[in-house]
């Protein structure tokens, strides 16, 4: 700055001005190669440390201390995997996407439980995030990616999961137990017990399935008593015989996923209104996709 005031005010040689700006250049390219220096040297430090590019589990070591490792190895030296948060892929039937494709179009969130082996034991929640492009035609279904924050690691890398989907929720429905309901020349129907304990064919309507009960969409009302067990030996205006303690109306019961097994429904059974009702759990054994 002072010898370009200098210069202005014609107090000194042009030729001496120029040379100091020169200088000046020549000093500002030795700092830049000097800091070129110092990054190379940090970038050889950087060598010497290997770092995940994703925080995960570490697997089992592939080499031991004193192996030759090079960047052209196909095994490397472990496997990450990444645990939090994990995705399970399953399947669904492409029979359900009418129902799932609009709520997912419209930034719907679909809940998705993650069951053991057993399908007993509820390892977590989570939330679909994907859905995958095209249909398999083999099996006629369509893989969802769920995904699971995995808090408490409760799911494994690759590990055998049961995943059901709540695609939607029914209430105040009528439901039946599946195992009053027949199928024949006029479709579904049950056996109702009739005041005076005789029998009549009664054709229904079904809706979506949850475990051991069915929703009833017509031909029966709440309070109705249906025969599940020995509808094989019945026929129209048949007469029954109630056992001894049998309960006149079913009890109404939920349908979401259960991690109890169903109690043995009782002989006649009773269609009652359920509180909550859902369309089918598509409960697929899968393994979970963890990033590695």
């Amino acid at each position: 700055m002072r010898y370009q005031k200098l210069a202005e005010q014609n107090s000194i040689a042009r030729q001496q001005y120029e040379d100091q700006v020169y200088i000046v250049q020549q000093y500002q390219g030795s700092v830049k190669l000097d800091q070129a220096l110092v990054d190379q040297q940090k970038l050889n430090v950087i060598y010497c440390h290997i770092v995940s590019p994703v925080t995960g589990r570490v697997g089992l070591r592939l080499v031991d201390p004193g192996n030759y490792v090079q960047t052209s190895n196909s095994t490397g030296i472990a496997v990450v995997a990444q645990s939090q948060p994990i995705t399970v892929i399953f399947p669904i039937p492409e029979d359900d996407l009418p129902d799932i494709v609009p709520q997912l179009n419209a930034g719907g969130t679909f809940l998705v439980s993650a069951y053991d082996r057993a399908n007993v034991k509820l390892l977590a929640t989570g939330r679909v995030i994907a859905l995958d492009s095209q249909i398999d035609t083999t099996t006629g279904t369509v893989k969802v990616r769920a995904q699971f924050d995995n808090a408490d690691y409760a799911l494994f890398p690759n590990q055998f999961v049961n995943a059901q989907l709540l695609v939607k929720t029914l209430n105040d429905v009528v439901t039946v137990p599946t195992a009053a309901i027949q199928r024949g020349a006029p479709g579904a129907y049950v056996y109702v017990v009739n005041a005076d304990n005789t029998v009549s064919v009664r054709p229904i309507k079904l809706g979506p399935t949850d475990g051991p009960m069915a929703e009833v969409t017509s031909g029966l009302s709440a309070g109705e008593r249906v025969v599940v067990d020995g509808t094989d030996r019945l026929r129209d205006g048949a007469r029954v015989t109630m056992p001894a303690g049998a309960q006149a109306a079913a009890p109404a019961t939920d349908s979401l996923p259960s991690t109890q097994p169903a109690s043995p429904a009782p002989t006649p059974g009773a269609a009652a209104p359920d509180a909550q009702s859902e369309k089918p759990d598509h409960s697929q054994k899968r393994r979970n996709s963890g990033s590695q």
